[in-house]
């Protein structure tokens, strides 16, 4: 038997990063504290309090009522899932706006359920006009129409009362991809018609990735009563998730224990900074990045009216090389930021102030690094005005 080759592997030890890209950000102090208390059974009695107590966060932050709210055990993605494989069936009539990668993720669901797909697209870095979406819908039955509220692949925000309104006309349920926007700007589910939204941990409530808060309205949860097929995924089935988080307490899967710990201790660090504290952090960081970038010469991508406070998406100068800045920042400063994804990739940095990156002293460091390297690339900027600028806001 071969012995285990122990000098080959080193004490973990991984590199102190600044996280200010789209995902994952920097986990709050608070949150890695609380994931290393012992672990419990999941369902010991003592963890049952702490799932209620999640729920009960998690309403007050997706500004909900809804009973159903409550994080599934999966990244970001399984929380879109989860919401469409419980509603859609086959033949299901599903809109899906599409302005970036995340909503061409849940055409590609809706397709692979067999629901009969439309489409409203428009080019990556814009929002939807109503009208476009109106007319997709053509007053013709429709299961869900989804539409992505914090489009993480361009920094664009959509607005999404109007859209709830168009599809409640049709009896439709009204599906928004949050995972960038929960804890970094409002989101109101109750007050916009949101049937059911889905949203992330490693983004604004900075917590490691790996949970998925979802939460169904009564539409919602009606619209999975009288379902005639079974639902396709037995993981995500929320007749039997629901077994765990409510009702008998009956077991489904072994629950990420830990990062439920983890999950608690992030909503709480964001509700006791408040809500609209937590906003306006975002927002001022944000103008400070935006005033900084403009003044060195450089553009964003998003109309104003249209950008999100919490992921910032930077046009790259002509002759600038992207994958060159990106690994200096990384190399050189402990900056991570993302590139461009799909359509815009190669032409954007992706910079994001999320949750406990969004620090004065982030932005600071950041347009001194990015000044720094631009120069050296020879690039045409304006040297000396970024600081100054974001000191003003």
């Amino acid at each position: 038997m071969n012995q285990f080759p122990r000098n080959d592997f080193s004490q973990l030890n991984p590199p102190v990063r600044t996280l200010m890209g789209p995902g994952p950000s920097d986990i709050h102090p608070r949150v890695l504290q609380a994931m290393a208390a012992p672990t419990i059974g999941h369902l010991d009695p003592a963890f049952i309090r702490i799932m209620d107590e999640i729920k009960t966060l998690l309403q007050s932050l997706f500004q909900t009522k809804n009973d159903i709210t409550f994080p599934v055990s999966g990244t970001g993605s399984a929380g879109m899932e989860a919401c469409m494989v419980n509603v859609v069936e086959p033949g299901d009539r599903v809109v899906i706006c599409r302005n970036g990668v995340f909503g061409a993720r849940m055409a590609d669901i809706a397709q692979r359920l067999g629901a009969e797909l439309v489409e409203v697209v428009v080019p990556f870095g814009e929002a939807f006009d109503l009208g476009m979406i109106e007319e997709a819908i053509g007053g013709k039955p429709t299961k869900l129409v989804g539409v992505v509220h914090a489009e993480t692949s361009t920094g664009v925000c959509q607005a999404l009362p109007e859209i709830a309104a168009l599809a409640h006309r049709v009896d439709a349920l009204l599906l928004a991809d949050c995972v960038t926007s929960l804890g970094g700007m409002p989101v109101n589910l109750d007050a916009w018609g949101v049937d059911l939204a889905y949203s992330g941990t490693q983004k604004c409530l900075s917590c490691p990735p790996g949970l998925a808060p979802v939460s169904f309205s009564p539409r919602a949860v009606q619209a999975l009563k009288d379902r005639k097929t079974k639902v396709v995924s037995w993981y995500l089935d929320l007749t039997m998730l629901l077994n765990y988080w409510g009702g008998e307490r009956a077991y489904h899967h072994t629950a990420p224990i830990n990062m439920l710990y983890g999950l608690r201790e992030a909503l709480l660090v964001v509700l006791e900074e408040g809500l609209e504290a937590v906003y306006a952090r975002h927002r001022r960081n944000h103008e400070a990045l935006v005033a900084g970038i403009e003044a060195m010469g450089l553009r964003m991508l998003v109309e104003p009216q249209l950008r999100l406070p919490q992921l910032n998406t930077i046009v790259i100068p002509d002759g600038v090389d992207d994958g060159a800045v990106r690994r200096a920042l990384l190399q050189d400063y402990n900056i991570e930021i993302g590139g461009g994804l799909g359509a815009l990739k190669g032409k954007v940095w992706r910079v994001g102030l999320m949750g406990h990156a969004s620090r004065r002293e982030n932005v600071v460091t950041f347009l001194a690094a990015l000044e720094s390297i631009l120069s050296g690339q020879k690039a045409s900027i304006q040297r000396g005005k970024a600081l100054e600028a974001a000191a003003a806001v």
